[in-house]
C-alpha cells in the first residue's frame, strides 16, 4: 500500500523557539550590515530542523523577515538544495544515492530492499510517519558504496539484506551503527590497506631524512 503522510506543523505560524532564535543571532553576527543574505541557507536549515525536516511557507517567510530580503530570494534557495524539504517527510529520512560509483556497486538493489521492506514507492512516506525514501545524487562517499543517508549519518558498505535489516532495528527503535556497515575503517579497501602499512612518526621522519640526504 502506498501512503503519503502529513505530519504537524504543515499550516499556521511559525516562529523560532527562544533558543534556535539563539543561534540564529550567532549566525547573522558572522556577517556585516548589508551581507545578512549569507545567512539564508543556515538559518533556513535551523527552521528546518525545529520543524521536523521541513520547510512549510511560513518558515521561509519567516526567515526572508528575520533577515530583511525579498521572500523570493529565500524560496529560491529552498527550493534549489536538495537538502531542503517542501514537504513533511518521515522521521528516518531515508536518502539512497544513484550516482555512478554507488550505482555500479547496487544502489537499485538498496532502494528496491526501502521500498519493499516499507510498502511504499520514491518520495511516499509510511502512514505511521517513520520512513521517507528517496534517490539523490552523490553523497561524497563513493568509495564506501553503495551508501545511504539517513538523517544526519551516512551508512556505507550496504547490502540489499543488511538495508532491510537496519531498517527493521529503526522500526524497533534499536540504534543502528552509522558508517561502514561490514567494519572496515575509513575509506581503506575492502581488503586492508596495500600500502602506508607503518605510519609511525618515526618511520615518517626516517623517510624524510632519507630523501633529503640523497
Amino acid at each position: 500500500m502506498r501512503v503519503t503522510s502529513h505530519r504537524a506543523g504543515e499550516a499556521g505560524d511559525f516562529a523560532f523557539t527562544p533558543e534556535t532564535m539563539e543561534q540564529a543571532k550567532q549566525v547573522m553576527a558572522r556577517y556585516p550590515d548589508g551581507r545578512q543574505a549569507s545567512a539564508t541557507i543556515a538559518l533556513l536549515d535551523l527552521a528546518q530542523r525545529q520543524n521536523g525536516g521541513w520547510l512549510p511557507g511560513e518558515a521561509i517567510e519567516y526567515v526572508a523577515n528575520l533577515l530583511e530580503i525579498a521572500p523570493i530570494r529565500v524560496h529560491e534557495v529552498a527550493s534549489f538544495y536538495t537538502m531542503f524539504n517542501l514537504k513533511p517527510v518521515g522521521t528516518h529520512f531515508i536518502q539512497v544515492c544513484r550516482t555512478t560509483p554507488c550505482w555500479l556497486c547496487g544502489s537499485d538493489g538498496i532502494a528496491q530492499a526501502c521500498l519493499d521492506t516499507l510498502g511504499l514507492g520514491l518520495g511516499e512516506t509510511t502512514e505511521d510517519g517513520l520512513f521517507t525514501v528517496v534517490e539523490v545524487e552523490c553523497l561524497g562517499a563513493c568509495a564506501n558504496a553503495p551508501m545511504v543517508q539517513i538523517n544526519d549519518d551516512y551508512f556505507e558498505d550496504l547490502t540489499p539484506e543488511r538495508m532491510a535489516e537496519m531498517i527493521g532495528d529503526l522500526k524497533a527503535g534499536k540504534p543502528v551503527p552509522s558508517g561502514s556497515q561490514t567494519g572496515r575503517p575509513g575509506s581503506c579497501p575492502a581488503g586492508g590497506p596495500t600500502s602506508l602499512l607503518d605510519s609511525s612518526e618515526s618511520n615518517v621522519g626516517q623517510a624524510l631524512d632519507s630523501e633529503g640526504s640523497d
